[in-house]
């Protein structure tokens, strides 16, 4: 969820518009069977899908998380934290954070942070394929076409996992983050200092009848979380302390999904932001 960021607008973005769920959104974890989670940094698993991490191996469920980059240019001060530090130093948070939700599976895919767009689009659609093959999930997880905060790796990402479900698990559900209106109001307040989401349109505001799955976390489910979360601190040390525990744990206490096949907004239609050189 973090890098430091160089906007790019576009003249005329859209929102993404969704079309209401047939079925009520899903609410345990539980149901979800074999997750497959696949990202371009780390702490984007734990900021977007920590809490389903944690309820489905509470349940039992197998998890398997995937990650393209080590983040290793997410920082606004690289002369303290140059590439190689920075993405040894998150691969060990990663790791940790994982733990913690009792994750035990992952695959990390070693593209340079920042350069996912650049990649041969075939060839890591393909690569991630055989991944989604090998796990054969119930459920893949990722971002929607807009990347949650407009980050191009984000967007490129979302297009790769949904080309490699389609090639290799076609009956999987395919699952979009996203944000509600409730969590657009009690990020409001602390906007204009910690505004990630960089392209117009955004954050999304998604309507409840929309959701495929909304997990409300439970204490315990959320206190996971937020050691996840903490684990990553190169990332999240700073935002935490600056506005309080309390105020994080409201804003991810929900976690929400939306169907893919629900979604009609293509990447292209949004603004994006790439990682400074």
């Amino acid at each position: 969820m973090s890098a430091s960021p160089t906007p790019l607008r576009p003249a005329a973005p859209r929102t993404a518009p969704v079309t209401p769920a047939i079925s009520p959104a899903i609410t345990d974890a539980a149901d979800l069977g074999t997750v497959l989670g696949i990202w371009a940094h780390p702490d984007d698993e734990a900021f977007l899908s920590a809490g389903l991490m944690a309820a489905a191996t509470a349940a039992g469920n197998r998890v398997v998380c995937v990650t393209a980059t080590l983040g290793e240019r997410g920082t606004p001060e690289p002369e303290r934290w140059p590439p190689d530090r920075l993405g040894r130093v998150r691969a060990h948070e990663l790791r940790a954070s994982l733990a913690v939700l009792g994750v035990t599976e992952h695959h990390l895919l070693n593209i340079v942070d920042g350069t996912c767009a650049a990649q041969p689009h075939d060839a890591a659609v393909w690569r991630l394929a055989g991944i989604v093959d090998a796990v054969a999930p119930d459920t893949v997880v990722t971002f929607g076409p807009e990347g949650m905060t407009g980050h191009e790796d984000h967007q490129t990402v979302s297009a790769w996992a949904t080309e490699a479900r389609a090639i290799a698990a076609p009956r999987a559900r395919l699952l979009y983050a996203t944000t509600t209106e409730e969590f657009v109001q009690r990020w409001e307040p602390a906007r204009e200092a910690f505004d990630v989401f960089l392209a117009e349109g955004l954050p999304l505001r998604t309507p409840a009848d929309a959701l495929a799955v909304e997990l409300r976390l439970t204490p315990a489910e959320l206190d996971r979380k937020i050691v996840a979360l903490r684990a990553q601190a190169s990332q999240t040390g700073g935002l935490i302390a600056a506005v309080g525990e309390e105020r994080f744990r409201q804003w991810w206490s929900t976690e929400a999904f939306v169907a893919a096949e629900s979604v009609s907004s293509g990447a292209r239609e949004w603004g994006t932001w790439r990682v400074a050189a």
